[in-house]
């Protein structure tokens, strides 16, 4: 039976004491900040969500620490909860969800490691099935108690800058568009790599993806996929009347949008940060400076290739 179909408060009580075998004997709290040392974000309006969210809270508490949860989760997990912006102080944070918990998380939470369970249909950035989670999460509480740390796999984010803004990192895409997408909402955009110029014309918008966003909206758009470990940048027009075929580049690349014949443009963030533009005007894109963490065990890439068929 999937362990999400019985208990999960026996389940992290029960299972976890009969495989633990470390005595702890300080708590895993941060002395110094009084900050919980594991964040817990759960999907809004979730039930399975937040039952996974009681057993990893009852897990921590077996390790003799509070975690500290969400706001909304807070109203239904007997745990302290604040926005998730205060929770990149922990050592990690878990979300539970789909992709856009994740990215929810990995936006408000700075550069905190992420562990992803996944409640999701594919889940390329939640690499934790539910009835892995308990024993992913404690091995994360041991290896914190014995390093200082935990490890993971860093990946990159993109950062679009303009005159005088930049816009909050992104693990997935940035994308440059008209006054609104679709039919009648594009606008000129000329694209270069490192001043070498690529494609110009009119268009819907331009995505520039990380690996990590390839298999997201720059997938349904035609755009390659790459495998996450690549340091590479993709760049993929949107329904461009003069098409290039897209283009994948080194991820020490920059990436300039030169925008015009439009009253107005749009520059977005993994699709909810974003910056009105006054064409004619220009957007470069590179790698942000500081990368993401992902905790936890890693997502098998060709895995998750399969549910998109």
């Amino acid at each position: 039976m999937n362990v999400l179909g019985r208990s999960l408060e026996e389940a992290a009580v029960g299972g976890f004491r009969a495989r633990r075998h470390i005595t702890w004997v300080f708590s895993l709290r941060h002395e110094t900040a009084g900050m919980a040392v594991v964040g817990i974000v759960a999907q809004r309006g979730n039930d399975r969500a937040h039952r996974l969210a009681t057993a990893l809270t009852n897990l921590i508490r077996e390790h003799g620490d509070d975690p500290l949860v969400d706001a909304e989760t807070g109203a239904v997990v007997d745990a302290p909860s604040a926005p998730v912006a205060a929770m990149n102080e922990c050592a990690f944070v878990v979300s539970i969800g789909g992709d856009g918990t994740f990215l929810f998380v990995a936006r408000e939470a700075g550069g905190v490691p992420l562990v992803g369970v996944n409640l999701g249909e594919v889940g390329f950035l939640n690499a934790i099935s539910p009835p892995d989670a308990i024993e992913a999460v404690g091995s994360l509480l041991e290896e914190l108690t014995e390093t200082g740390t935990v490890g993971g796999r860093t990946v990159n984010r993109v950062q679009a800058h303009g005159d005088g803004w930049s816009l909050e990192p992104a693990l997935n895409e940035i994308l440059v568009h008209g006054p609104k997408r679709g039919p009648a909402g594009g606008a000129s955009i000329s694209v270069a790599v490192d001043g070498e110029p690529y494609a110009s014309g009119w268009t819907d918008g331009v995505l520039v993806a990380t690996p990590t966003g390839s298999t997201a909206y720059n997938l349904s758009e035609g755009g390659p996929l790459v495998q996450p470990t690549l340091g590479a940048l993709v760049i993929t027009q949107m329904c461009a009347r003069e098409t290039m075929p897209p283009l994948v580049v080194g991820d020490d690349r920059e990436i300039t949008l030169q925008v015009s014949d439009a009253e107005t443009a749009w520059a977005i963030s993994d699709g909810r940060n974003r910056r009105a533009l006054e064409p004619p005007t220009t957007v470069r894109v590179t790698v942000a400076d500081e990368p993401l963490t992902l905790a936890g065990p890693p997502v098998n890439f060709f895995d998750a290739l399969e549910k998109l068929e």
